[in-house]
């Protein structure tokens, strides 16, 4: 799944004009009482505990019975020059020492890992089959838009954990990634452009009986199941005006897509009762489900005047109780629950020494 780059990396993020609804109050930074990685108002999070230390590192997920972490890592540093997929036993493993297994081929770009059923498997997307090398990120835009690449070279497919891959699940042209499995072992949800817009497939375990369940026009991405396997949440770039749609469309002929105003919606899996459950404004995105099925924890940058930082929130499925839930200055996002509801992971740019950083951190949950 794409991920939203910092200020002082790249570019600034900002809303795209779209009024904000919401009055919020900006948290002073006298506020908050910080340690290394923990700030005070966190009360949810409890003994955390930090996991990677350098590079880029997101998309950290469980495996089902929640002893290791599949994850995607980019560090030019130690050669990794685009993302590539790891596997950690997250207990025992001292990635600071030493990087756990590769589970993907080192070639091209990966994205979006998951554990298949039984945690001996891992599903990712990877662009490897189009080309060896890492594939051209976008140029600088003249009008300073920042946009995400949804490269056409992007399949899916399912990895043993020594990185021998057994099955290719898509191999239809375009981009097919975003993957992500129900808890209950039966369905894999992703989003693919085969139909000309970007819209969220469901297919069986097996790859088999592919089904469009999203058809509005607009990015529809980042979905994930509810605890019980019968909804989805996602994020959506929908737009609304001529001059969205013109601009939208425009983009994604260009195999791009601008992330800077995005909702969240939440479906039964075949699509029915889509129901938008923010209007925050600016980028609300990477939820999940909390493990009741009737909350929902995702990053945002509502509150944010120059684009960031970005925070972690949670909301009620119907859109009420918005509480915030990370007080990080500049960056938290990709959270997930453990199976068991006990443990959160999360990445984040806190405790990074002012570099550029991205490090994933684990907490117990207090509700």
């Amino acid at each position: 799944m794409n991920r939203i780059i910092l200020p002082f990396l790249c570019f600034l993020l900002v809303s795209c004009g779209e009024k904000k609804p919401i009055k919020t109050t900006k948290v002073e930074s006298k506020d908050i009482k910080k340690s290394n990685i923990h700030y005070s108002q966190e009360k949810h999070l409890q003994n955390i505990k930090q996991l990677t230390f350098g590079g880029d590192n997101a998309e950290a997920y469980f495996s089902f019975d929640d002893t290791r972490l599949v994850f995607q890592l980019k560090n030019p540093e130690i050669g990794i020059d685009c993302d590539q997929i790891y596997v950690t036993d997250w207990v025992n493993d001292n990635i600071k020492e030493k990087l756990p297994p590769m589970v993907s081929t080192g070639l091209g770009r990966t994205t979006c890992s998951y554990f298949m059923p039984g945690d001996t498997t891992v599903i990712y997307a990877s662009t490897h089959l189009g080309d060896k090398n890492c594939p051209k990120e976008p140029e600088k835009r003249e009008d300073g838009a920042y946009v995400w690449p949804i490269y056409p070279d992007f399949d899916i497919f399912v990895t043993d954990l020594k990185g021998n891959i057994i099955k290719q699940l898509t191999d239809e042209p375009g981009y097919d990634a975003e993957a992500t499995v129900s808890p209950q072992g039966d369905k894999i949800v992703f989003t693919s452009n085969r139909s000309g817009d970007l819209e969220l497939y469901i297919m069986n375990i097996d790859g088999s009986n592919i089904k469009q369940i999203t058809f509005g026009l607009g990015y529809d991405g980042g979905a994930f199941f509810s605890p019980d396997g019968t909804k989805l949440i996602f994020r959506s770039s929908r737009p609304k005006t001529n001059e969205e749609i013109k601009v939208y469309k425009q983009l994604l002929s260009e195999g791009l897509v601008k992330p800077t105003e995005m909702e969240l919606f939440i479906c039964n899996i075949d699509g029915s009762d889509l129901t938008q459950i923010t209007n925050l404004g600016n980028a609300n995105w990477a939820p999940f489900f909390h493990p009741s099925g009737n909350k929902v924890i995702f990053s945002s940058n509502h509150k944010s005047e120059k684009g960031f930082p970005f925070n972690l929130f949670m909301i009620n499925i119907d859109g009420t109780d918005l509480e915030q839930i990370t007080f990080d200055g500049i960056f938290d996002a990709f959270p997930m629950f453990s199976y068991d509801g006990k443990k959160l992971v999360f990445s984040s740019n806190r405790n990074n020494g002012g570099t550029r950083a991205t490090n994933l951190f684990i907490a117990d949950w207090k509700e």
